[in-house]
């Protein structure tokens, strides 16, 4: 009796996310982390030792920590003010505010770069009709390492300001309240009040944007390699690229070193984060609204201006140079040319297959783990301490993998599934298999975050009245605590598809011909000179993108709160 309970209910599906996890996780991080972090089957840090011997090597670790650090301060500092303008005032339209700057976050990194590159370049067709475009031969103004660091903060600023638009939300109001009745202006209740009680989330943001952008591969590359600015990232790729596999062992190791440095970073922020924790009573109430009076145009006016220079002009110079016949050609009536949309969409199998393929890795990924997370978040918050600590290890795992750089979690999958599979005879490698676990792995703890704070807010007192009446696990999930995690769910769901959906770093090196996804196949035509193709197929891209996102935000006003993360 006591093996059939052990067989069924809790207890199986634990162990079943323990395999899970084992093969998620442990198996391709173990394997990468053993390669760097041992010799002759001994710990050791010798391959570390190694590798930053290389000259080449210590650059790359030096501009990727120098990108990650500058760039994820100019996103802080952003992001921040955007939330608290957002958050605490009174400006109109807030809706739309927070959809639009939201938008350059949901647009790949390699997508971003080629838009500003074409952008403020000499064929730029804004810059051309206002006269301001460069001469012809002219160095961009983007091929350097201020340009890699530009690009990065403006993609990762959406990330700070989505982490502490939150937080404002979750501040009971009292202490704010109260400091306003005792005369405090806006600035004195920014800066001793508000301030403090953000720092956590504040820390949470600024570790977000440094590991986003240290392992970031779109930007860097098509910047960086013309300025000779090589990341970590960027040197993986290309010593993989450039050798194949026998330099594999070599590359892992790097891998190990770009691993460690996010690691210590989310290490170092859990800890910062802890000291600088302020205790609040209360429940979350609406935030402030802080009347602006005459500042609230002003206000308006510089949110549509950053609106406007980090999105409309990018996006209309992409789309001005897939309506050109060749890259260079200044936009007129007598050039405009649909070709190269025809090319893309109807003639080139290549970008039909990749919409396909990262249509559905991505939507797999998200329906998967959407489920996966809902399981999961039961077991954090269950009455065994048992259950606790093993859902725990898992979530935690989870977390170091998301921490970790795509790039590397493609390492480790190489190593993991490059040969075939034991007892099966069948390789993984090659395939879309392949790509698709390796989305479950990068993106877990994205869809497990709201899930896992949905299912903190339930009582308990719900699972053990349900227990009492007979109902066993699977009847208390599907009846109970399924319908009331759903958003939360959904939002998670929602998150994971358009990360992966357009994503290139996790795939850059694990694709294979037939198996393209719209990220590495815009990166490679735009690597291979096929610049107006680039752009054609970024266009759709963006458009498919933003559709979705009007879509969900049409449909989430029918949907309960929570569900689409961006609405207010």
């Amino acid at each position: 009796m006591h093996l059939k309970r052990l067989l069924r209910g809790e207890p199986l599906v634990l162990a079943a996310l323990c395999l899970l996890c084992l093969l998620l996780f442990a198996l391709p991080l173990g394997l990468l982390f053993r390669i760097g972090l041992t010799e002759d089957g001994l710990p050791s840090l010798t391959p570390l030792l190694e590798a930053v011997a290389a000259r080449s090597v210590r650059v790359a670790l030096w501009n990727s920590l120098e990108s990650a650090m500058i760039s994820a301060l100019g996103a802080l500092l952003i992001g921040t003010a955007m939330a608290l303008a957002i958050g605490l005032s009174d400006l109109r339209a807030k809706g739309v505010f927070v959809f639009v700057l939201l938008l350059p976050m949901m647009i790949p990194p390699h997508v971003t770069a080629i838009a500003w590159v074409q952008a403020l370049g000499p064929a730029s067709p804004v810059l051309q009709a206002l006269g301001l475009a460069p001469p012809v031969g002219a160095t961009h103004p983007l091929y350097s390492a201020a340009g890699v660091w530009l690009l990065l903060t403006l993609q990762h600023a959406p990330l700070v300001f989505l982490v502490v638009l939150a937080a404002l939300r979750a501040l009971p109001r009292e202490m704010s309240e109260a400091a306003r009745i005792a005369g405090a202006r806006p600035l004195r209740l920014l800066s001793r009040v508000l301030l403090p009680l953000l720092a956590p989330s504040l820390l949470a943001g600024f570790a977000l944007a440094f590991v986003s952008a240290l392992g970031n591969f779109g930007i860097p590359a098509l910047l960086g390699i013309p300025a000779r600015y090589t990341t970590l990232p960027v040197l993986i790729w290309r010593r993989l690229s450039s050798f194949g596999p026998s330099v594999l062992r070599d590359v892992a190791v790097i891998s190990v070193l770009l691993a460690v440095v996010a690691v210590l970073a989310i290490w170092l922020q859990s800890v910062l984060q802890r000291r600088a924790r302020a205790q609040v009573i209360g429940p979350p109430q609406a935030s402030l609204r802080i009347a602006l009076g005459r500042w609230r145009l002003w206000v308006t006016a510089a949110l549509v201006l950053y609106a406007v220079a980090t999105l409309v002009l990018p996006l209309t110079s992409l789309v001005a140079t897939a309506l050109v016949p060749t890259y260079g050609v200044k936009l007129t009536l007598a050039t405009l040319t649909w070709d190269n949309f025809a090319e893309v969409l109807l003639r080139q199998g290549v970008t039909l297959r990749a919409f396909l393929n990262s249509t559905v890795t991505a939507g797999g990924a998200a329906l998967v783990l959407a489920g996966l997370a809902c399981l999961l978040a039961y077991f954090l918050t269950a009455r065994s301490r048992g259950a606790r600590r093993v859902s725990g290890g898992i979530a935690t795992l989870a977390e170091v993998s998301y921490a970790v750089p795509g790039l590397v979690i493609s390492i480790a999958f190489i190593l993991a599934f490059l040969r075939p599979l034991p007892g099966l005879g069948v390789s993984l490698y090659n395939t879309l298999w392949i790509i698709a676990l390796a989305y479950l792995t990068a993106f877990f703890s994205v869809a497990l975050k709201p899930v896992a704070a949905a299912y903190g807010q339930l009582d308990p007192s719900l699972d053990d009245a349900a227990r009492v009446s007979g109902a066993g696990f699977g009847r208390r999930m599907w009846r109970i605590f399924l319908p009331l995690v759903a958003p939360a769910a959904g939002s998670g769901a929602i998150l994971v598809f358009l990360t992966a959906y357009n994503e290139i770093t996790v795939s850059a090196l694990l694709w294979s011909t037939g198996n393209e996804t719209i990220g590495t196949t815009i990166f490679n035509y735009e690597d291979g000179g096929y610049t107006v193709l680039a752009a054609a197929m970024a266009s759709v891209t963006v458009a498919a993108t933003i559709g979705l996102m009007v879509a969900l935000d049409l449909l989430g006003r029918r949907l309960p709160p929570g569900v689409v993360p961006w609405r207010i």
